[in-house]
């Protein structure tokens, strides 16, 4: 009977490769797993490329993370942000299809991205949500303060990411929009009636109902897979009941992302991105966000 071969780690098989074929190693690999083009070089020691797999295999979890909350975030806005610039973009076919059709959008973009991205990286898609859970101690394996600007950077460039394609999906109906409030729509919020002090009151209370729902999904058990839809359906629940104030952006990367990539696209007739606004729906969310978990934290102490 032939010898099973003994089960090699990562480590060791990538050693041995090297010592096999140094060659192979020569030039940089820029991929999740060497991010920062690390790579070897024939003539070096044993003990020296050691130390560079030690550094890629330190690297490649946190980039995980980074580009599960990257590609989730992109995928979040390309779907809710897509939705919108369908219903008020002329000359689309869901063209004036309505608020419920939004707001019905945005719940499902919620469920799919937190299906897609859930669990590499607990799909957190806002840093309202991250703050509030680094704010209340909730922190986890992937989940720490080392990652906590890794998930920031993230969601902030997968919304811009997502806010380019839904440009580009829309292409020929940019200049058939004369209306540039409607074209800054598809990308940030805006409240319907401008009053700073109700605006902020909006978002905040929008955000700390999502953080304290969330805080409550997750105390709950429910059926494998079912999570990623109660959160959607809270989100629903916000869209219809306090959404119709300011758009319920609840999420800053949501809106500050878009709101850059409008600034930045070459969108015909375009006007400003409101940036008198735009400090609004980023603090209030981050607020509110972290008012809504200690809350519940609280809840559960007294409870």
């Amino acid at each position: 009977m032939s010898e099973i071969p003994p089960i090699r780690s990562k480590r060791q098989i990538l050693f041995s490769l090297h010592q096999e074929n140094p060659a192979m190693f020569l030039k940089p690999v820029f991929s999740p797993i060497n991010f920062v083009g690390i790579y070897f070089t024939s003539g070096e020691t044993g003990i020296e490329t050691n130390r560079k797999i030690e550094s890629i295999e330190s690297i490649y979890p946190f980039m995980n993370l980074f580009f599960a909350e990257l590609f989730g975030t992109a995928l979040l806005i390309l779907l809710g942000n897509g939705v919108v610039a369908g219903v008020v973009l002329r000359g689309s076919k869901s063209e004036n299809s309505g608020w419920i059709v939004i707001t019905i959008g945005w719940a499902l973009a919620v469920t799919f991205a937190v299906y897609a991205v859930g669990n590499l990286s607990g799909a957190h898609l806002n840093p309202a949500v991250s703050l509030a859970l680094a704010a209340t101690g909730q922190w986890s394996d992937k989940f720490t303060p080392a990652t906590l600007p890794l998930y920031i950077a993230g969601q902030m460039l997968g919304a811009m990411l997502g806010a380019v394609l839904v440009y580009l999906h829309y292409l020929p109906h940019w200049r058939r929009t004369e209306d540039a409030a409607a074209q800054r729509a598809v990308f940030c919020t805006a409240p319907a009636e401008r009053h700073t002090t109700g605006n902020f009151i909006s978002e905040f209370l929008g955000t700390f109902v999502l953080m304290f729902g969330l805080s409550a999904i997750g105390a709950n058990r429910f059926a494998e897979g079912l999570n990623p839809l109660v959160v959607g359906a809270l989100v629903l629940s916000i869209g219809h009941s306090l959404g119709g104030t300011t758009g319920y952006a609840i999420n800053p990367a949501r809106d500050l992302g878009p709101r850059i990539a409008h600034a930045l696209l070459p969108i015909p007739g375009k006007g400003d991105a409101d940036w008198g606004y735009a400090w609004i729906p980023v603090v209030a969310p981050v607020l509110g966000g972290i008012c809504g978990a200690f809350a519940y934290k609280l809840l559960l102490s007294v409870g």
